[in-house]
C-alpha cells in the first residue's frame, strides 16, 4: 500500500520542473560572472565589461539547447531582482548630506542629459527607445540603469542589440573617464569637494566613480561616492516616469505592443520599498552589505546572460550614429556639471 505524503507534491514538482528548465542557463551565467569577477580582482578590468565580453563568446548556448530557457530567464528576471536590491543602498540621509544646490545640480544633470539624448537621437535618426536607453544609462548609473530601463521599454527586434551596445558603450566610456577625469579636475584646479562632485556626477558606473574618487584623495572619494548614490536614487523615479509614459502613449513607431506593461513595475516597487525601509532605519548595516552584494552579483550574472543572448555581429550593426550619440551624451553631462560647479563657486 502506497504511503500518502504529508504535503502536496504538485507544487514541489512544479518547482523542480522550473528549476530544471532554467537551472542550466542560470548556472552557466553564474560561472561566467565568477570568471569575470576573478579577472576584475586580479587584473583590474571592469567586472561588468568582462562578464559582457565573456558572455558574447558563449552566444551559441543561447540559440538552442538546455541552456537557452535559463539564459532568457536570467537576463530578464534576475536582472530585475538585482535592480530592486539596489534600493537597500539608498536613504534620505544621502540627500540631506549634500545640500539643496548640489542636489539640484545632480538632478538637473540627469533630466537634461535624458532630454539631450532624445533631441540628439531625433537629429541622428535614432528611435526614442534607444534615446531613453542611452540617455538614462549615461545620466544615472551606467549598465545598471540601462538594464532597468530596458526592462520597461516595449520590446522590438533590436531590443537586445541596443541593450548590449549601451552596456558596452557606457562601461568603456566609464573606464576612460575614470582615468581622464581626475586629470581634467587637476588641470582646472578644482578643490577636493568640487572634484568629488564632478566625478560622482559624471562617471557612469559606481565602481569607476569609487576608483577615480579615492585615487585623488579620501575626501574626494567620499564625496564622489555620495553624489553617485544620489544619481542612483534617481533610477526608480526615472524608470517609473518612463513606464507610465509608455503605458499612457504606447509605442509610436509601429512596433508590437504585446502585453500592456503594469502601471508600476514590480521591481520598481521593490526598489522603493527597500529604499524606504533603509531611510527609516529598518535595514541593519550588515543587511545593507549583504543586499548590496546580492544586487551586484545578480546584475553581474544577468549581464553575462544578456551577453550570451547577443552575437558580436549585431553590436557592429548598431552603427556610428549610436556611438556618436552616447559619446555626445557623456560630454554634455560633463560640461553641464562643470558649468554648474563654476556657477556655484
Amino acid at each position: 500500500m502506497a504511503l500518502a505524503l504529508p504535503f502536496p507534491t504538485a507544487p514541489l514538482s512544479r518547482v523542480q520542473s522550473f528549476a530544471g528548465s532554467v537551472g542550466y542557463g542560470f548556472l552557466v551565467s553564474a560561472v561566467i560572472a565568477i570568471a569575470a569577477q576573478f579577472l576584475s580582482d586580479h587584473y583590474g578590468a571592469p567586472a561588468m565589461l568582462m562578464a559582457l565580453l565573456l558572455g558574447i563568446a558563449f552566444h551559441f548556448l543561447a540559440e538552442e539547447g538546455r541552456c537557452a530557457p535559463g539564459i532568457a530567464f536570467t537576463s530578464r528576471t534576475v536582472l530585475r531582482a538585482g535592480v530592486a536590491l539596489l534600493g537597500a543602498r539608498i536613504s534620505v540621509d544621502l540627500l540631506i548630506g549634500l545640500g539643496p544646490r548640489l542636489i539640484s545640480l545632480v538632478v538637473a544633470g540627469v533630466v537634461l542629459t535624458i532630454l539631450f539624448g532624445l533631441i540628439g537621437a531625433k537629429f541622428l535618426g535614432r528611435g526614442w527607445r534607444f534615446a531613453l536607453l542611452t540617455g538614462g544609462a549615461v545620466a544615472i548609473c551606467g549598465a545598471s540603469a540601462a538594464m532597468a530601463i530596458a526592462a520597461v521599454l516595449p520590446r522590438h527586434d533590436r531590443s537586445e542589440q541596443n541593450l548590449i551596445f549601451t552596456v558596452l558603450g557606457v562601461t568603456v566610456l566609464s573606464t576612460i573617464a575614470m582615468i581622464a577625469y581626475p586629470l581634467i579636475t587637476a588641470t582646472l584646479g578644482l578643490d577636493a569637494q568640487a572634484t568629488g562632485v564632478f566625478l560622482g556626477g559624471t562617471i557612469h558606473d559606481v565602481a569607476q566613480v569609487v576608483g577615480a574618487g579615492f585615487s585623488v584623495g579620501q575626501e574626494t572619494g567620499e564625496t564622489a561616492t555620495l553624489v553617485k548614490l544620489i544619481r542612483v536614487t534617481m533610477l526608480a523615479p526615472v524608470v517609473l516616469v518612463f513606464s507610465l509614459s509608455i503605458r499612457a502613449f504606447g509605442p509610436s513607431d509601429g512596433a508590437s505592443e504585446g502585453k500592456r506593461p503594469p502601471l508600476i513595475p514590480g521591481f520598481v516597487l521593490a526598489f522603493l520599498a527597500l529604499a524606504g525601509a533603509n531611510s527609516a532605519g529598518l535595514v541593519p548595516v550588515a543587511a545593507q552589505a549583504v543586499l548590496g552584494d546580492m544586487s551586484r552579483w545578480a546584475l553581474l550574472i544577468s549581464i553575462a546572460a544578456v551577453g550570451m543572448k547577443t552575437s558580436l555581429k549585431t553590436i557592429f550593426e548598431v552603427g556610428g550614429q549610436a556611438t556618436l550619440l552616447i559619446v555626445a551624451e557623456t560630454i554634455f553631462l560633463a560640461i553641464f556639471i562643470l558649468a554648474g560647479l563654476a556657477w556655484f563657486a
